[in-house]
């Protein structure tokens, strides 16, 4: 049972009376600023860490100073 196009018309008509043209498109503005800054977030937490640590290492270097 699939929605006909009649009743996806109606939905949408209903969707635009309630809510208005200008607070539909703002949302969806807020909705594609969180995009873009959760893109940026993931691409710049990639960069950050460019040589990886080892944690053993260190903890040998500091044993070895005292």
């Amino acid at each position: 049972m699939a929605p006909s196009l009649t009743q996806i018309a109606v939905v949408i008509v209903l969707v635009v009376l309630l809510f208005g043209r200008g607070k539909i498109s703002s949302i969806m503005g807020d909705i594609a600023k969180g995009i873009k800054s959760f893109k940026k977030g993931m691409s710049s937490d990639v960069t950050d860490e460019s040589e990886p640590k080892n944690i053993s290492e260190d903890n040998q270097d500091s044993n070895n100073k005292e």
